[in-house]
């Protein structure tokens, strides 16, 4: 875990700075308009130039980022925060402040949006939402440093605005340089790109070990977009379940394989259902107990409500975080022929992204993992250049019989990848099949049952009688081909990712209904976190704090307006810290749905005191108290959920070949949000009064807990390839209800 911890620091680097100029800019400007002799117009205009830079940028950032990647526009974001620093402390006049400012907006943009992109690429399932906060919380830590510099600044007799602008230049070297040296390639980028063995090695980096081949494959699986997809349960038990009778299509069983060497177990179908049922002991996706609410809700919902009792961080039904198919055998002995040619494919013709370029990519149908998997080995075997889905070691059992066979890897989160491979003769006596990718997740078993299908110390395996239920997302290979198949039809066969790489346009797939599903969510939690009241408060809190004596404790200590009130605006971002770091806890533990479901009502309740307390317009030091806790209590919830929440679920419910270009949307949303919210407050001050504007926040909370009750699903601890996959299925599901 180190590995991915490390790469999510070093990107939010540009966060923190982000923080940072938020500060300096709103101590800076104090001291700006006096030298510049500005205007209320231009005033407003500087300030506004890093939000209109964040915005411009914002509408490109994304299909560049899926194109050139995201590394490359992390770097840049670097370099836009250093220039921007130089002529903000250069800056002779306002003209050369904005374009500064403007330049600055550009890396702030570029942060802001592919920051929490890459991270839930590069981060394990497990801690995805932990690390996922880290923008947030070093973001709160860029303005609280520099509201502290800023407050040290403006004890001197003449506190110069240009050193506290291009500061920021300093700590943008520091992030530059960790963006060259330290930050790998996004790994899912990459296998987008058919870069597989740069891939491989940053995986392994991020990981800290040497196998990565089913995360690898995850990834392989993760360029699909769309496509038909089945929710079917099995029911998993030893194989000598089956007596004599072997697992076949026509039987309708599979046989799966342990971690150890002659250890199988069988897979029945637990009902035979439609294709997109949800397979859940509360009912159906069509069927809801709670009206209006999202299928979608019901279907992420049912996965967390049967988790094993150790939860979703490990799975009990496959415990080695690898193959299913690994064999006490080394796998790269010496007696294992097939070994060397799988490890020339892995290390060089196959997979390298430099290396494998020329006339053999035009053959490129190798294996998604090297020795992991099946392939369907007859007699003399498929020709190597099938590339059929792997081979397996001489001690394996795996290809005892015909019909189905499965190979599995492990995805993390509790999940497993295997692919099935049915076998039949057709009507012209030629063999024929079938070839299916599937997503396993173990469903929470009773007390009763004594344990998982393999052996964990301290637990018992289950007796013969007993099976273990295994949810499964049954659905076509991203990169199966057909046209291959009919080429080589002794077994199953992939193309290269490199082959899908610039096929058709992005654009199309925004069409797909998962992926129109998942706009809809990911723009509507953006919007309403906007419009939910966090500038107003903002705005608010220098005012109640001084109705509270505040300002006048820290006067009689000699300080100053201008410095007392940097010193308040230091405490309250020093307050978000904490708060953040409880999000940070609970978000991968609770969850991102129940985090916002819990602290969305507390922030209703403090605006609705609020506004009565604006309504009584009293002058009274109990009613200051009554305001300045409520601000306590709504900053705290706040950074807690909702304020890093929208992010974190924006960079993980998208497919991965159009990620960027699905983020920018939201990221646009965002933008126009805050443009909207931060010009429209004056004008509603002086039209309705803060009561009235906390009376709308009141109302958009209350709009915002009804949409993430019916709309917003549970994502955590879920690969980023299973929950776009639900995406999908809910929404066709969804699509083919209204048709019906």
């Amino acid at each position: 875990m180190r590995g991915a911890v490390f790469v999510a620091l070093a990107a939010t680097i540009g966060n923190f700075l982000q923080g940072w100029d938020n500060a300096t800019i709103a101590g800076g400007i104090v001291y700006i308009k006096e030298d510049l002799d500005l205007g209320s117009t231009v005033e407003g205009l500087v300030v506004a130039m890093s939000l209109i830079g964040a915005t411009v940028i914002t509408t490109s950032s994304g299909p560049i980022s899926d194109w050139l990647g995201r590394r490359p526009m992390l770097i840049m974001s670097s370099i836009l925060y250093f220039i921007g620093g130089l002529v903000m402390l250069w800056s002779p006049n306002v003209y050369v402040l904005c374009l500064g400012r403007l330049l600055d907006g550009f890396g702030i943009g570029l942060a802001v949006t592919l920051v929490p992109l890459y991270i839930s690429e590069t981060a394990p399932p497990d801690v995805r939402g932990l690390l996922n906060t880290l923008p947030q919380f070093t973001g709160s830590g860029g303005m609280f440093l520099a509201y502290c510099m800023i407050f040290g600044m403006s004890l001197s007799d003449s506190p110069n605005w240009r050193i506290m602008l291009g500061v920021l230049s300093i700590p943008s070297v520091i992030y530059f340089l960790f963006m060259v040296f330290f930050l790998p390639e996004s790994p899912r980028w990459l296998v987008s790109k058919g870069k597989m063995m740069e891939a491989k090695k940053v995986l392994q980096r991020l990981r800290g070990r040497e196998d990565v081949s089913g995360e690898l494959a995850l990834l392989v699986e993760g360029l699909g977009i769309g496509g038909e997809t089945s929710i079917e349960e099995y029911m998993i038990g030893p194989a000598d379940e089956a007596g004599d009778q072997e697992p076949t299509s026509e039987n309708g069983r599979i046989k799966l394989y342990g971690p150890e060497e002659g250890l199988s177990w069988v897979a029945k179908p637990a009902a035979r259902q439609s294709s997109l049922a949800l397979i859940s002991r509360q009912g159906t996706m069509t069927n809801q107990s709670v009206p209006l609410m999202d299928p979608l809700v019901t279907l992420f919902g049912s996965v967390h409500e049967k988790l094993p009792e150790t939860g979703s961080m490990k799975s009990m039904l496959f415990p080695n975080f690898g193959s299913m198919f690994s064999t006490t055998a080394d796998p790269r002995g010496k007696d294992e022929e097939w070994d060397e040619e799988s490890v020339q494919r892995e290390e060089g013709e196959d997979y390298g992204s430099e290396a494998g370029e020329g006339d053999d990519d035009e053959n490129l149908h190798s294996p998604l993992i090297s020795r992991q998997t099946t392939s369907i080995e007859k007699e003399g075997g498929p020709p190597a250049s099938h590339g059929s889905i792997l081979g397996m070691g001489r001690h394996s059992s795996l290809m005892q019989g015909t019909g189905e066979q499965v190979g599995s890897t492990g995805i993390g989160g509790g999940w497993q990848l295997a692919w099935k491979w049915t076998e039949r003769e057709g009507e012209d006596g030629k063999k024929e099949g079938g070839f299916k990718r599937i997503y396993l997740h173990e469903e929470g078993v009773p007390g009763s049952r004594r344990g998982s299908l393999v052996s964990l110390p301290g637990v018992e395996v289950p007796a013969e009688d007993e099976f273990v239920p295994a949810a499964a997302l049954v659905s076509q290979p991203a990169l199966y081909s057909k046209e291959l198949m009919d080429q080589h039809p002794l077994g199953p066969a992939m193309v290269h990712p490199s082959e899908t790489a610039s096929k058709g346009p992005i654009w199309a797939a925004l069409s797909e209904p998962g992926v129109k599903h998942a706009l809809f969510v990911g723009m509507g939690i953006q919007l309403l976190q906007q419009f939910s009241g966090i500038n107003g408060v903002l705005y608010y809190t220098p005012q109640i704090l001084e109705d509270a004596g505040v300002e006048d404790i820290l006067s009689s200590l000699g300080l100053g307006t201008e410095s007392a009130s940097f010193l308040i605006s230091a405490f309250t971002t020093f307050l978000m810290l904490p708060c953040i770091a409880v999000g940070m806890r609970l978000m991968d533990s609770s969850g991102r749905r129940t985090l916002l479901l819990t602290t969305i009502p507390v922030l209703i309740v403090t605006l609705v005191v609020l506004v009565i307390v604006e309504l009584i317009n009293s002058s009274s030091t109990v009613c200051s108290y009554i305001a300045t806790i409520c601000v306590v209590v709504y900053f705290c919830c706040f950074m807690t959920a909702y304020g890093p929440i929208p992010n974190i679920l924006c960079s993980e419910i998208f497919p991965t070949r159009v990620r960027g270009l699905c983020i920018t949307i939201c990221a646009l949303v965002f933008w126009l949000g805050d443009i909207i919210v931060t010009d429209t407050l004056p004008v509603l001050l002086e039209s309705i009064g803060l009561a009235g504007i906390f009376g709308i926040y009141a109302a958009v909370c209350v709009i915002s807990w009804v949409f993430v009750f019916l709309k917003v699903p549970e994502t955590k601890g879920m690969p980023l390839e299973v929950i776009t996959e639900f995406f999908s299925v809910g929404a066709k599901q969804i699509a083919t209800t209204k048709n019906e």
